[in-house]
């Protein structure tokens, strides 16, 4: 018999209860160092004192509205974007999944407008994650993402991860857009090198064709800046925003140029929650918390801690890890003995990681993770792989 939950996840067998900062409490008690985050959500931990005082102030005030009139908290946090970033306006989803939706729409409707409608193919790359939307599924085109689900959207090239060789051949009459994250999250933390996403952004210009970015996971202060592509000092067309924005509420946004939104106008495109009262309220907080300089410079120190901590583990446990990568507190490390393994002598450990593809464990903890946790994880890990080895 089927379970009155969709049978789509393979969860562990933990119900939380309780969050307290970096840490999970199960409903027997026992306490878990959460090193996920909710995939890379929870920019601030569990039940942010900052976070909580935002969202009860809104939630005593006024849930919802529609978009059919001003709200005032979306306002403050579009403007808050816009100050922020290289973009001049926003459009709020409730998730990635719809920001990617809007972006796709966004740059075929570009070219439409501008005379080009043959325009409408975008070039992804292996390994994205882009949502498991009809359009974020053609758009990633993984097997394991697609199988079942067809026919898939056209209208989507799929090339090599960071293969540039191969993007110039691709392009052609009809491409509008290329997307791409500059670190990938679900594909193994990837990042992009900036000399790639350099030429990108060069090959995009000179073919008059958008760049989206996809920073879902890599964005809001992740990387050790705001969004991730600043470390190689580029800035796209579109921007896909999701996950950390909201602090655990859900919220996503598009971001984009004036020149590349210029297509979307009154009626072209809408949502019914998006950019709500709630989740704008605790938006506008994060980013002002997280746009702080202060703040990321201390996401980059405590990321170095983190690191080189893992690198210790790395030379200790050569049977279970073969290397880290990453930016900023988005680290992976690959694997030699089976990721799901490692995943689960951590549970075992009290401590959550999240596992991705190219056999990968993902740690995306807090942004404002203490150092005494930093280092609580790393004896955790270390006891968890030598559990695995024993």
């Amino acid at each position: 018999m089927i379970p009155s939950i969709l049978p789509t996840y393979n969860r562990a067998p933990l119900n939380f209860v309780k969050g307290e900062g970096s840490w999970l409490i199960e409903a027997d008690g026992r306490r878990f160092l959460d090193m996920g985050a909710g995939i890379a959500v929870n920019a601030l931990g569990h039940a942010a004192p900052e976070l909580v005082e935002a969202l009860t102030e809104q939630a005593g005030a006024l849930w919802h509205t529609s978009n059919l009139y001003g709200i005032p908290n979306q306002q403050k946090l579009a403007d808050l974007l816009v100050d922020h970033t290289f973009a001049d306006t926003c459009f709020f989803t409730n998730s990635g999944t719809e920001s990617c939706e809007l972006a796709v729409k966004m740059a075929r409707k570009y070219h439409f407008e501008k005379g080009a409608p043959e325009r409408v193919e975008i070039i992804t790359f292996e390994g994205s994650f882009h949502g498991r939307s009809s359009a974020g599924i053609a758009a990633a085109g993984s097997e394991k993402m697609t199988h079942g689900f067809g026919p898939l959207l056209p209208g989507f090239v799929h090339l090599p991860f960071a293969d540039h060789d191969a993007v110039v051949p691709a392009i052609s009459e009809n491409t509008a857009a290329i997307l791409v994250e500059p670190v990938q999250g679900e594909g193994g933390i990837r990042p992009l090198p900036d000399a790639c996403l350099k030429s990108l952004r060069d090959l995009c210009d000179s073919h008059g064709i958008l760049l989206i970015l996809d920073e879902v996971q890599c964005g809001v202060g992740r990387t050790g800046k705001l969004f991730a592509h600043e470390w190689a000092g580029i800035t796209p067309d579109i921007m896909m925003v999701a996950k950390g924005i909201g602090g655990g509420f859900p919220l996503g946004a598009v971001v984009a140029t004036e020149d590349a939104a210029s297509g979307m106008t009154a009626g072209s495109h809408g949502s019914t929650y998006g950019g709500n009262p709630l989740g704008c309220a605790v938006g506008a907080r994060v980013m002002e918390i997280v746009s702080d300089p202060a703040f990321l410079e201390d996401v980059n120190r405590k990321a170095g801690r983190l690191r080189q901590g893992l690198e210790g583990l790395v030379a200790s446990h050569p049977k279970v890890f073969d290397h880290v990568r990453g930016s900023g507190l988005m680290l992976g490390l690959k694997c030699v003995a089976p990721a799901g393994e490692v995943v689960s002598a951590g549970l075992t450990e009290h401590i959550l990681t999240v596992g991705a593809a190219d056999n990968t464990i993902r740690l995306l903890p807090a942004l404002n993770i203490s150092d005494e946790d930093i280092d609580a994880a790393l004896a955790r890990l270390d006891a968890a792989a030598t559990n695995l080895t024993a």
